[in-house]
């Protein structure tokens, strides 16, 4: 089994209005030995913004902001912006987050140059109702029944009218054949799409025809026992000399509730929707207080990842409550892989 180090609570909520529900799912990126969190901030009411700290090599606080450093201005994200992630490509930053308007959930992004001013530029995830998205994938090849499921689910829960619901967006960190590389979340798994220019993504055309394919784009469904409800996107993958290493979420379903767990795979390097292994038990799983009580229990939530002179630092939301984070040397976590292998 794998040796992780517990680094422990990073950030917690404050008594400023705009966080003092709960901090968690941050964003992180390290530049000139500072780590940039942008993360999760939740005020009473559950709406959220996005508030901003950063770290130091060792992980400590050295400096946060006392206001929130991106809200909502338009109606698909009056409710909330929520669970970023971030990554750079060439000389640009590309923050994505779920946009929610209190009943839709949906993928939107911004850009930087410099970290400190982003211009949001809109949705990119489908603007058509969960009903006629399922119409169109139902016809492809290779969906569990669990797709259908939860189509049922959120029509019953949100309504006839409920919009596509999408989550846990980031890019892969380089371009392959000169297309981005969008990792997303239909439930119960974890696709791909691939594209050339984001005004692709505003378009329903190229997403009807993405949906007829919706099976040769998935990476990840749920198999193993830990994330046998469902899994989702985690961390931007972090490049390594056997692949892409990809940190995702996944959810047991138990007769206490659901669990969250962190999970891995690695991908190739030229197709990461070829899986050339994945771990067959949770890479880290709810055990510390902070993680099991909170304002949902049993919930760790990985979002970023940090490699660092051949270590790995995950950071996650504790039960829906705080930001933790835990570590691992890269060699092992590799090794493990090796056994897992196919």
């Amino acid at each position: 089994m794998l040796d992780i180090k517990d680094e422990g609570v990073i950030l917690e909520k404050s008594k400023h209005k705009f966080e003092n529900e709960a901090v968690l799912n941050p964003g992180c990126i390290e530049e000139n030995e500072v780590i940039h969190m942008f993360y999760r901030a939740v005020e009473k009411g559950n709406y959220s913004t996005l508030g901003y700290c950063q770290l130091d090599k060792n992980n400590r606080l050295i400096e946060r902001h006392d206001k929130p450093f991106m809200v909502p201005q338009f109606d698909y994200e009056k409710h909330g912006i929520e669970d970023p992630r971030i990554q750079k490509i060439g000389d640009t930053y590309y923050l994505f987050y779920t946009a929610y308007d209190g009943k839709n959930a949906r993928i939107a992004y911004a850009l930087s140059r410099d970290l400190k001013t982003f211009e949001k530029r809109g949705l990119v995830s489908p603007s058509m109702t969960y009903d006629e998205a399922e119409d169109i994938f139902r016809k492809s090849c290779g969906l569990q029944e669990k797709y259908f499921l939860f189509e049922s689910f959120y029509k019953e829960k949100h309504g006839l009218d409920v919009l596509l619901w999408e989550k846990d967006a980031f890019l892969l960190p380089e371009k392959i054949k000169g297309k981005f590389v969008l990792f997303h979340r239909i439930l119960p798994g974890i696709q791909i799409v691939h594209f050339k220019d984001f005004e692709e993504l505003k378009s329903i055309a190229f997403w009807k025809e993405y949906l007829k394919n919706l099976g040769k784009n998935i990476v990840i469904d749920p198999k193993n026992w830990f994330e046998i409800r469902n899994v989702g996107g985690g961390c931007p993958p972090i490049e390594t000399k056997k692949g892409w290493l990809l940190i995702y979420h996944a959810v047991e379903d138990t007769n206490h509730g659901k669990v969250y767990h962190a999970a891995v795979a690695l991908l190739d390097k030229k197709n990461p929707l070829k899986v050339l292994s994945r771990l067959n038990y949770p890479l880290f799983s709810p055990n510390e207080p902070w993680e099991r009580i909170g304002v949902v229990n049993n919930v760790v939530f990985p979002t970023s990842a940090i490699l660092r002179s051949g270590r790995v630092t995950v950071f996650y939301g504790a039960a829906d409550q705080l930001i933790a984070a835990k570590s691992f040397k890269l060699s092992d976590l590799l090794d493990e892989l090796k056994k897992n292998k196919g």
